[in-house]
């Protein structure tokens, strides 16, 4: 037990400064966008501020007990250790130095929140964002009928700001993808607005960070931010009808009631909206690649893979399970 805590102090240590190097699923001390770069620039600087004022505290504090030993004090029939008087207070210096670095902290915490609090333009895009047990609804907001919704995937163009509108679908959550933002509560009854901003394309892992449920680390998304020509043209892609096959009906009728897709009968609203899935990196909000191996797995018994997960396991013919997997496989 006496070796437990300088363990676990260096695991995380370890944890802090070798995982972000190690391509870590989070990487939160690199940023890639306006509203990220003052935050990341944020964390390095506390980071070492705070190993600066332990630096200085403890040589404060062995200068003190060198410059100032013990001396035995006899106080009536007792003896007690007691400092030499006179001299330095050195630990009292190193308070006073710390105490003032810290303070520089806090305008800099205040001055970076100040700084991100609103973007330098209008949004180009509007994103509700429904948190719930356990995966994410993504309703793209346009008007003209141009709405559509997904789920655990959010396009976003790159260079452009885009405003999020968070809402809890049951419990609280919280949205954070480390690299674009920090992170905003989802709660039921409210809508809290963000923004995001993604320098350059490319993939940025997110997390629900508040405790949701069992489930509530596998409650993973991913933000894919596209050039504005490539984004428009995902749009679009999305509003077109699905491809029909001949597990359509199965799909329809043992799916429909929790799951919708744009253009057929599916219309539930329990589960995620499933049209164009293939388009996904992955399924079940991030717990399995999206492939034909996992997606067979997945209807076949939701339970053994995600405990927890509000999906069950429902009895299908080998035809019908075969049917809706190659369903869905179709649809890109």
């Amino acid at each position: 037990m006496h070796g437990f805590k300088p363990l676990c102090l260096g695991f995380g240590l370890a944890l802090l400064f070798c995982a972000p190097a190690g391509a870590a699923p989070l990487e939160y001390l690199t940023g890639a966008g306006d509203k990220a770069a003052p935050v990341v620039a944020l964390t390095w600087g506390v980071i070492a501020i705070s190993l600066c004022v332990i630096i200085v505290i403890t040589a404060l504090l062995a200068a003190g007990v060198w410059k100032n030993p013990p001396r035995a004090i006899i106080i009536g029939e007792k003896t007690a250790i007691g400092p030499e008087e006179g001299g330095l207070n050195w630990l009292w210096i190193g308070v006073g130095i710390s105490s003032l670095v810290l303070l520089f902290t806090v305008v800099w915490t205040v001055i970076v929140l100040a700084e991100i609090q609103a973007p330098a333009s209008k949004p180009a895009v509007t994103i509700e964002i429904t948190g719930r047990q356990w995966w994410w609804q993504i309703h793209y907001v346009s008007g003209a009928g141009r709405d559509f919704y997904t789920a655990s995937e959010i396009h976003i163009p790159a260079g452009e700001v885009v405003r999020l509108k968070l809402i809890g679908g049951d419990v609280i959550h919280s949205f954070w993808v480390p690299q674009l933002a920090g992170k905003m509560d989802a709660i039921p009854g409210q809508i809290n607005e963000t923004w995001i901003e993604a320098s350059k394309p490319g993939i940025y892992q997110g997390q629900c960070t508040e405790y949701c449920g069992v489930e509530h680390a596998e409650m993973l998304f991913r933000v894919v931010a596209q050039s504005p020509a490539d984004f428009h043209a995902w749009w679009v892609h999305q509003l077109l009808a699905p491809v029909s096959t001949n597990g359509r009906q199965a799909f329809v009728q043992n799916c429909g009631r929790c799951h919708s897709m744009r253009g057929t009968a599916a219309t539930g609203t329990l589960g995620p909206d499933l049209s164009h899935l293939m388009e996904r990196q992955t399924i079940a909000s991030g717990a399995l690649p999206n492939n034909a191996r996992a997606i067979a797995a997945w209807i076949a018994n939701p339970p053994a893979i995600k405990p927890g997960t509000l999906m069950p396991a429902i009895k299908l013919s080998d035809g019908d399970r075969a049917g809706i997997t190659n369903f869905l496989l179709a649809q890109n």
